[in-house]
């Protein structure tokens, strides 16, 4: 199985939502599935139809933060050194070249992404451009709005 690359704040969150579904989703769903055989009739029960509709996401939900933590690569943006390559997990400062706006992102994996937050995505048009360049670098991007040139003005690992 190939690994997937996680930062070390993004495995965390998977742990966590892994907890609360283990721990607290898990325990409620049984019990509504108990309250609901304990009405009588399964055929008719909206109730146990819900209750066991909850229990397959939440069982598959587990199942699949299970194997992403399995397989997942863990990177702390805090240690890398990739000698000021963008690289994953690295921040990266960016000036658009046409506007001027300046937009920061942060690559991330897929179940970071979070546009709102400034993380990206590896597999984004975007990360793929910006990987293995440097501060002061020029790269084209072939967004869904047309082709974007953007300069770097930095790259932190934090």
């Amino acid at each position: 199985m190939a690994t997937i690359p996680v930062t070390k704040r993004g495995a965390e969150a998977l742990k966590a939502e892994l907890h609360k579904l283990k721990t607290v989703d898990r325990p409620w769903v049984i019990n509504a599935i108990a309250e609901a055989r304990a009405q009588g009739d399964l055929s008719e029960n909206a109730e146990y139809d819900a209750a066991k509709d909850r229990q397959g996401f939440i069982e598959g939900r587990i199942a699949e933060i299970e194997g992403k933590l399995s397989s997942a690569q863990i990177i702390d943006p805090a240690a890398l050194d990739a000698g000021g390559k963008v690289v994953f997990g690295s921040t990266v400062d960016l000036e658009e070249e046409d506007s001027g706006n300046a937009v920061t992102y942060q690559i991330v994996g897929e179940d970071e992404a979070d546009l709102k937050l400034g993380r990206i995505n590896i597999s984004s048009p975007i990360a793929r451009a910006l990987i293995g360049k440097e501060e002061g670098d020029s790269v084209e991007v072939q967004a869904p709005g047309g082709t974007k040139h953007y300069d770097i003005v930095a790259v932190r690992y934090e």
